[in-house]
């Protein structure tokens, strides 16, 4: 069962302001639940699930080191953030590491410009795993990475793919000759120009695109080209980052 003070404390973490001063983020559903269970066991600190949820994986969980609690759906219900829950909620730490300002030197990785929507951001997340980008770092606008929203569109890649806040700036100067490629509407077609291996890819804001400030420091301007019978204004943040992401060479 559930107390009234565990109820209060998971419901809290549904907010930003709680999760950076309590340094914990939930994870909800059965496979993301396992997903971070394999993938970063000393990061669980509680799970709570349903009964039919605990038979189904009761040998797995035999041994676990963290606090397993039974919940009724109802209760259930109560503390998830999802229209319909799924069986399971985790809690767990959000990781402590350093900003790695270096890795754009081995393999291209986005820079992510004041994107609001969480889904965007989640998805962009799930495409760099796919795509083997070794990170995403974002403006401290973005969307917060350890919202629920985020967690639950990135499918376990935020458990693989790390992230950062921080700045163009601070990326640059670790780097000063990095390229830096911007996703903009009047670039070069991306299509027509090869891409580099290493470097940092901006990806701007849904409405706004790249601010000023960042969009003077592109190197290069690269532009996804609307087919003529086009009439779309604009891709999708997320999609347009897929994209690009397949053009950047493996090696």
């Amino acid at each position: 069962m559930l107390s009234q003070n565990q109820s209060k404390h998971i419901r809290s973490l549904h907010q930003k302001k709680f999760r950076d001063e309590l340094g914990l983020y939930l994870v909800e559903g059965d496979k993301m639940v396992q997903e971070l269970i394999a993938q970063c066991p000393a990061e669980v600190e509680q799970v709570f699930a349903v009964q039919e949820w605990l038979n189904r994986h009761e040998k797995w969980l035999r041994n676990a080191r963290f606090q397993v609690t039974q919940v009724l759906p109802a209760e259930l219900e109560r503390i998830s953030a999802l229209v319909t829950p799924n069986m399971v909620i985790a809690v767990a730490k959000i990781p402590v590491v350093p900003l790695q300002p270096q890795l754009p030197s081995l393999r291209t990785c986005f820079y992510l410009d004041g994107l609001q929507d969480p889904g965007n951001v989640g998805t962009i997340l799930r495409i760099a795993d796919w795509f083997g980008i070794p990170a995403v770092y974002c403006s401290s606008d973005c969307a917060d990475i350890y919202s629920t929203k985020v967690v639950q569109s990135s499918m376990g890649a935020s458990f693989r793919v790390p992230s950062w806040k921080t700045t163009l700036d601070q990326l640059i100067t670790a780097q000063p000759d990095i390229p830096v490629l911007g996703a903009v509407m009047d670039g070069v077609d991306v299509f027509k120009q090869k891409l580099p291996a290493t470097g940092i890819l901006v990806i701007g804001n849904e409405g706004g695109g790249i601010r000023p400030e960042n969009d003077c420091k592109l190197t290069t301007r690269i532009s996804i080209p609307r087919h003529p019978n086009g009439k779309a204004e604009s891709l999708n943040a997320a999609v347009a980052a897929g994209i690009l992401a397949a053009m950047i060479p493996t090696t």
